[in-house]
């Protein structure tokens, strides 16, 4: 079995061999991956915010603050972008992993700098060993500069689609969270430079697993960025961390599962957490899931808001340019270290 591993660099290929009972040893990460099942994850309707109705809109903010404080992430519903864009980037998604390997290994990261990526990914544990993923993923870089694999053809104007109606929705939502933050109208568009943000898009292949308790899709993490985006194939495997406790999350149809990342809470000054969560793995069914994150301009320098630095009396994050806080975390995947850790200012 160890055999049929190494004669292919994605896991798709792996899982479709019909002799597979066990997984190879370089994919063994043992996890408790049950989860908690919710139903008080919050919801989030985005009309609301454009509500002429000043008491629902104030609800709806005080919705939004509060899934930010206490959860770190969301449901959003009512967001604009059709059903139709929605089921053609995860169709046009799953038509690339379909590709044959050699066209796929055309984008093998060699740089954490390239922006497009394809492969199936590994973290480096404790014991500073590689462990492998169980999944195959794409990612390119969309804007300010779009980037996208030339195969399969179609991917191209589907995810230019997607990438400007994501953004749209996310600076609404930021401007949002800014007014909830108590900032100056206008502040994160010139503080972030959110004309120019930063979108990275990353589709992920989950297949079956033979044993999904020794495997895993994504360890434990938090994101970069400011907010992520994901919507997925109706099959779930997202799992996120509330008060030490893992819950599954289960999304409405057409709904944008929404998580705040490690730059809203550098530039919150920690008000708001970035919340760790992780991708699990079955016996039954593929699992597609199309991730848009969206954070600030490449060049801006992101720190923590002045105003709320005064508030607090002094700021509890270092400030650090946004890519190469983006390209650090993606040279390290270090199994459960969080990079924030890195520029929190500690206590004397």
């Amino acid at each position: 079995m160890e055999a049929v591993a190494k004669n292919s660099s994605f896991v798709k290929a792996l899982a479709e061999n019909t002799t597979l009972k066990s997984i190879p040893s370089q994919f063994t990460l043992a996890t408790d991956s049950k989860g908690s099942r919710s139903d008080s994850l919050p919801v989030i309707d985005f009309s609301l915010l454009a509500s002429p109705d000043p008491d629902q809109r104030c609800r709806v903010l005080a919705d939004l603050d509060s899934a930010c404080r206490e959860w770190g992430f969301f449901i959003l519903v009512n967001h604009g972008i059709p059903d139709t864009l929605l089921k053609a980037i995860i169709e046009t998604s799953l038509e690339f992993f379909e590709l044959p390997e050699e066209e796929k290994r055309r984008y093998e990261a060699k740089s954490v700098s390239d922006p497009i990526k394809s492969g199936s990914g590994s973290v480096i544990n404790t014991a500073n060993q590689r462990i492998h993923l169980w999944r195959d993923f794409v990612k390119s870089y969309v804007h300010p500069e779009f980037n996208c694999p030339s195969e399969p053809r179609i991917l191209r104007e589907t995810l230019h689609e997607f990438s400007g109606k994501t953004r749209h929705v996310f600076r609404k939502l930021m401007h949002a969270i800014g007014e909830n933050l108590g900032l100056e109208q206008g502040f994160v568009d010139e503080a972030l430079k959110l004309d120019s943000c930063f979108q990275l898009y990353a589709a992920n292949y989950y297949p079956p697993c033979p044993e999904p308790d020794q495997a895993i899709g994504i360890p434990s993490h938090t994101d970069h960025g400011l907010l992520t985006f994901l919507i997925h194939n109706g099959v779930a495997g997202l799992q996120i961390q509330h008060n030490g406790e893992w819950f599954d999350t289960f999304s409405l149809q057409n709904a944008i599962l929404v998580n705040t990342a490690d730059h809203l809470e550098i530039l919150s000054n920690g008000r708001y957490k970035s919340v760790k969560h992780r991708a699990v793995v079955n016996t039954e069914a593929t699992r597609i899931s199309v991730v848009m994150a969206n954070g600030a301009a490449p060049d801006a320098m992101v720190a923590p808001a002045a105003a709320l630095v005064e508030q607090d009396g002094r700021p509890f994050y270092r400030p650090m340019k946004f890519i190469e806080y983006v390209e650090t975390m993606l040279s390290n995947p270090l199994l459960g270290k969080c990079n924030l850790d890195c520029i929190k200012i500690q206590d004397d």
